[in-house]
């Protein structure tokens, strides 16, 4: 099984990732970036649109899949996925790629309010304030309103720990 965690940056998702592992046994985190740097790593570029976002290119979503299906054939268990997918399309090719697996997805959305966000942002002391970070908060929004939030179960992380929020997703996975 993939629980996927969605959500903008700032909603929580690196941070109540491994906290979810803790609480679902059997269970790895899979950080989907990973395969997004290997391709930005690739030189020359790719081709397509000038892009600082690796999900704009179709292999990123088939090696995510891929990736996902292999590490699961091998491990067996649960993958825990941090990864915001905003682009609807994009969450379709890899839904539908990991059904035609037989992979089922537990998918889930932290979600916080748009100034609880920027806060978070702004006062990141790991990574510090990013204008890449928050140019998503307006993608984000518009992708809550019209589908996002119809195809997930909502987390709602402005008033909640990480340690809150990941027991709400391990429970909801467990029942």
């Amino acid at each position: 099984m993939i629980v996927w965690i969605n959500g903008t940056h700032g909603a929580g998702k690196t941070t109540t990732s491994p906290l979810v592992q803790q609480l679902i046994p059997d269970s790895r985190v899979f950080d989907a970036e990973k395969v997004g740097e290997t391709l930005m790593d690739i030189t020359p570029g790719l081709p397509g649109p000038g892009t600082d976002n690796f999900q704009h290119w179709p292999p990123w979503r088939q090696l995510v899949v891929e990736t996902a299906r292999r590490v699961l054939d091998y491990t067996g268990g649960t993958l825990v996925i941090p990864m915001t997918v905003l682009v609807e399309q994009y969450w379709r090719e890899i839904s539908t790629g990991l059904a035609h697996h037989a992979i089922p997805v537990r998918h889930f959305v932290l979600h916080a309010d748009q100034d609880t966000l920027r806060e978070r942002i702004e006062g990141d002391t790991v990574l510090g304030p990013s204008s890449f970070r928050l140019a998503y908060l307006e993608p984000y929004a518009e992708a809550a309103r019209t589908w996002l939030h119809g195809e997930a179960a909502v987390v709602d992380t402005t008033h909640l720990t990480p340690a809150q929020a990941a027991l709400r997703i391990a429970e909801a996975v467990k029942s």
